[in-house]
């Protein structure tokens, strides 16, 4: 495990510093050529957030841009002190956020804090259900690819079986040749095509298996071949070209989650493709 993690560092760093310097080139000519706008909706929410920033003294948003950052280090430092996870964890920093929302609010409406503080809560839980609505029949392909598949198939897929998505990378693994090259391309290829199920994550033990294999003919490799198969898998599937992983931050930024998708698409390529140069030269 410590192997992967070290290896997994100089080539997290160029996938990184590759798509992300890809991105701001596409996105710098998208604006010389005019073709990005911004919404109208986004315009007017910032009109907003300036109108209610000034319910607030200079004096209390500098006291609350210091409070709001030590209260969450205080919640990380609690989970760490009490062992803190899952539905516990989740429950303090929520407690926390709506702690500081009722705060604001009382610091900026005064009197009639506790009643803007239900209609934020109200808004919040509107804002949540229009987000995440398009998860329910696009995380059916999710499942569709993964167990879900399983279900619908029953007793005729093999015992074997991972789903149909992980399959799909082991019969790709299985019929190429073994050398380094090919090894770090199959990786790469193997974990972006467990990547499309949406998690980013469930591709990780098949991306092991088949490095162990091209390492033990190679040689060598073993753990850089593995890092190389989880960050494909992961840029893939965990929030850069999936559309369904993209919802969340999509909805923020009030951006069609597919056009962000597409928008990712050839940095993300670039990167993997520099990326998994790279990984043939550590091999």
């Amino acid at each position: 495990m410590n192997d992967v993690v070290s290896a997994s560092i100089p080539l997290v760093i160029v996938m990184g510093v590759v798509t992300t310097i890809a991105a701001f080139i596409f996105l710098k000519r998208d604006m010389k050529l005019g073709k990005l706008k911004v919404s109208t909706s986004i315009q007017d929410s910032n009109e907003n957030a300036e109108t209610k920033s000034t319910l607030l003294t200079r004096t209390q948003q500098r006291l609350l841009a210091i409070l709001v950052p030590i209260l969450f280090v205080l919640d990380v430092v609690g989970m760490f002190v009490l062992d803190l996870s899952g539905g516990d964890a989740t429950a303090l920093v929520g407690g926390t956020a709506i702690f500081i929302l009722i705060v604001i609010t009382l610091m900026s409406h005064k009197n009639k804090g506790l009643e803007k503080t239900t209609n934020y809560l109200i808004e919040g839980f509107q804002f949540g259900f229009k987000v995440f609505g398009p998860v329910i029949p696009i995380a059916a392909f999710f499942y569709l690819g993964d167990s879900g598949f399983t279900t619908i198939i029953g007793e005729y897929l093999p015992k074997d079986s991972h789903g149909i998505v992980n399959d799909l990378g082991v019969a790709l693994a299985s019929v190429v040749p073994l050398s380094k090259e090919i090894g770090a391309i199959t990786l790469t290829a193997v974990g972006a095509i467990t990547g499309l199920d949406g998690s980013g994550f469930s591709g990780i033990s098949l991306a092991g298996s088949i490095a162990n294999l091209f390492a033990h003919s190679i040689g060598a490799g073993a753990a850089t071949l593995t890092a190389l198969g989880q960050i494909a898998a992961i840029w893939v599937g965990g929030g850069t070209l999936v559309p369904w992983a993209l919802i969340p931050a999509a909805a923020i930024c009030n951006v069609d989650p597919f056009e962000l998708a597409r928008k990712n698409l050839l940095p993300v390529t670039i990167g993997l493709v520099v990326t998994t140069i790279v990984a043939m030269f550590l091999i």
